[in-house]
């Protein structure tokens, strides 16, 4: 991981506002959501062949083209067992939605793609095991101006100098893969339904 950036967020987090879901409920562990772009007519996050020619797994997070794909259903583990998500807290974001690759489906950051200059969130993280070692895997939600967005700055590591940045939408190719960005893509949470749609064939997106 680059060294860009000290942590500049608090190492408490237990006073922290909880993340609220559209229907004003505080978001779970444990309990499944749709993270949907409050840019509609975009849909929601979902999974889709990574920028790697010769294959498709691990696969990128995605966003959704159409506003009536909600994406897969997510779950969100804070590192500290919290049983609900809290702003400025390190997470881990993954699905158990089936797919065509046997890798997990937890958030991870990719390493530096330099011919186009930017960091992409994969999928084939590991959960739990807060560390230097998993520094990758932790992901955050911030709340500026009324708006939710997600943030890439782990506080999982002390002796860690990190990389900090937002974490928005890169548009390629028809496909809008989510990449660490100066430009936050700002999302919004409900309560998945049972019958949330799952991606049998991750390549077409």
């Amino acid at each position: 991981m680059p060294e860009t950036s000290s942590n500049p967020y608090p190492s408490t987090y237990e006073s922290q506002e909880a993340v609220l879901d559209v229907e004003g409920e505080e978001l779970q562990t444990g309990v499944t959501y749709n993270i949907l772009s409050l840019m509609r007519p975009r849909g929601g996050l979902t999974v889709g062949s990574n920028r790697n020619n010769e294959s498709i797994c691990p696969l990128d997070v995605v966003q959704a083209p159409l506003w009536d794909d909600s994406g897969l259903p997510w779950t969100f583990s804070p590192f500290n067992n919290d049983t609900v998500v809290r702003l400025l807290t390190d997470l881990n974001i993954k699905s158990s939605a089936p797919t065509i690759c046997v890798q997990s489906l937890v958030w991870k950051l990719s390493d530096y793609d330099a011919s186009v200059g930017r960091f992409f969130v994969t999928t084939d993280g590991v959960e739990g095991n807060p560390g230097c070692g998993t520094l990758s895997n932790w992901f955050r939600i911030e709340k500026v101006d009324g708006f939710y967005k997600f943030v890439f700055c782990p506080s999982v590591c002390d002796i860690a100098r990190i990389l900090c940045q937002d974490v928005g939408i890169f548009g390629e190719d028809g496909i809008l893969r989510l990449a660490l960005s100066e430009f936050a893509e700002g999302v919004m949470f409900r309560k998945a339904a049972e019958d949330s749609k799952i991606i049998k064939n991750a390549a077409d997106h």
